[in-house]
């Protein structure tokens, strides 16, 4: 799509509010369909006060050539929704109609996504009184109807420490029709926190928007700041970053492995990759303290230096977990009641994941050759880049396999890297920010694509800022492979995706 009529931009970059043309609503959405249509992605699609109604940001992302793009629009009480043409706007609509009380008119299943009011005084989407309270979970789940059909619900409160969440199958027996999730126990408000800032906190508060994913949301965060400063970090605290985003990548998709080998009763591999995750969060806690990155990534680079004995410990490390990893997993290849049940369960197609918007492994694992640091490279991944790898399946065996496979190109980038480590400084200052600019920021997260937006007013302050978690793409990844499945394979498949919840909500 040659023609697109907003603003072209590459990731990691700022530019003047007043570049994105200001579309006619109608042109706006049309453009959306149209740019899905030709390829595109919907990385973001988010609301903001307006003096004129309430304004509607998209941002693409279209792999060819790493472009992005953005527009805007502005819409009074309604807009008319895209989401039976467009299913990755699906979650989007239901958003703004919650934080800014703008309703998507003619949305297929429109209910709450979050469960607090609109910001809009006067103006409630749900058409539900103003003095109603919404109470998470408290919806009207779609139904199955029919002879011996019934519901099965699971949750919020689970079994073990795990966080909420209320899933809602229609059920025949052991079959299932349907998975409706429900989340927004964790809601936070992290998004409306942020406004007015950047603030003393607001670097701490990035670091557990997902706290397994600490290192990916900071990167994206202190690319956003970078941008708006004009900074440009290092090339040794750009090396530093590479690493501990793959090293965060090694630890969340062992522990997977592991997960899964635990789900299906296989103790080995289990045991094995419990320990091994631990092994790569203690070489995170090696170059920072902490061992899930806490302190290590900051605006112009990195808090903490990687000298010549910790490299030298890491490579003795990574080289042990290399051998230890193979031989935990090696051991679900050659056991064939394993690979009996990983085969075949919770299978979502090519076509469905492209529509739904899946990212990350979710996304690979059914053919797709979707990944940011090979598409929109950023960081040490513009000179040296991890070659995508993906499956063709679209099952549970393949969201695993796909899991070792990256975390064999990971143990490569992160030996390659410190045996070239660059010397000099590994962070430079940030300046002040410049306002009513828009910067946009997209890393590749273990789960999948992240994606910030900030939009600063006249003085440099956060007027907006957008965060998008890969979970917010992938639980509907999940509802679409538990359909037509047993209901006992629910707790494979769940893991086999291992979504936030937290990074859900915000």
């Amino acid at each position: 799509m040659t023609d697109f009529p907003g603003r072209i931009f590459y990731n990691g970059e700022a530019f003047p509010l007043a570049e994105i043309p200001l579309l006619p609503l109608d042109e706006f959405l049309q453009a959306v369909i149209d740019a899905t249509d030709f390829g595109w992605r919907i990385s973001s699609l988010f609301g903001d006060k307006s003096n004129s109604g309430t304004a509607l940001y998209c941002v693409l992302s279209y792999k060819i050539d790493g472009m992005m793009g953005i527009i805007r629009s502005t819409a009074k009480d309604t807009f008319p929704s895209i989401t039976a043409l467009v299913p990755q706007a699906h979650l989007f609509e239901r958003e703004i109609a919650e934080q800014w009380g703008v309703a998507p008119e003619g949305h297929p299943w429109f209910k709450p996504l979050r469960f607090h009011r609109a910001l809009k005084p006067g103006a409630e989407a749900w058409g539900r009184s103003q003095q109603t309270e919404i109470l998470p979970g408290v919806i009207d789940f779609y139904q199955v109807t029919g002879e011996e059909i019934h519901e099965v619900a699971v949750g919020p409160v689970h079994a073990g420490i795990i966080e909420p969440g209320h899933f809602r199958f229609q059920c025949h027996g052991e079959h299932v029709y349907h998975l409706e999730i429900s989340l927004g126990y964790q809601h936070r408000g992290v998004e409306a926190a942020l406004v007015g800032g950047p603030h003393s906190k607001t670097l701490y508060q990035m670091e557990t928007v997902a706290g397994d994913t600490t290192v990916g949301h900071t990167q994206a965060y202190s690319m956003i700041i970078e941008a708006l400063s004009g900074c440009r970090p290092p090339a040794k605290g750009e090396v530093i970053r590479g690493i501990a985003l793959e090293l965060e990548r090694l630890a969340n998709h062992t522990g997977d492995l592991g997960a899964i080998a635990g789900d299906i009763g296989y103790l080995p591999t289990s045991s094995f990759c419990g320990r091994i995750r631990g092994d790569f969060l203690n070489m995170t806690a090696l170059l920072c303290g902490s061992r899930f990155g806490r302190g290590l990534i900051r605006p112009g680079g990195t808090g903490f230096d990687l000298g010549l004995p910790q490299m030298d410990d890491l490579r003795g490390r990574l080289a042990a977990a290399r051998k230890d990893l193979t031989s935990a997993v090696d051991l679900l290849w050659s056991t064939q009641s394993v690979m009996a049940r990983l085969e075949g369960t919770g299978a979502v197609s090519l076509e469905d994941s492209n529509r739904l918007g899946l990212v990350g492994p979710a996304a690979r694992a059914c053919g797709a050759t979707r990944d940011v640091r090979q598409d929109h490279p950023f960081g040490i991944f513009r000179m040296s880049q991890i070659p995508t790898v993906s499956s063709q399946s679209g099952d549970v065996f393949a969201r695993t396999l796909l899991r070792w496979l990256e975390a064999e190109r990971s143990l490569e980038f992160v030996e390659e890297q410190l045996s070239q480590l660059p010397g000099g400084s590994c962070r430079h200052e940030v300046g002040p920010l410049a306002g009513e600019q828009v910067a946009v920021a997209m890393t590749e997260g273990w789960r999948g694509e992240i994606c910030h937006v900030a939009i600063t007013d006249q003085s440099g302050r956060f007027a907006r800022y957008k965060i998008v978690d890969p979970s917010f793409h992938n639980w509907p990844g999940l509802a679409m492979a538990m359909r037509d499945q047993q209901i006992s394979d629910f707790p494979l498949c769940n893991k086999s995706f291992n979504l936030s919840y937290c990074g859900f909500d915000l």
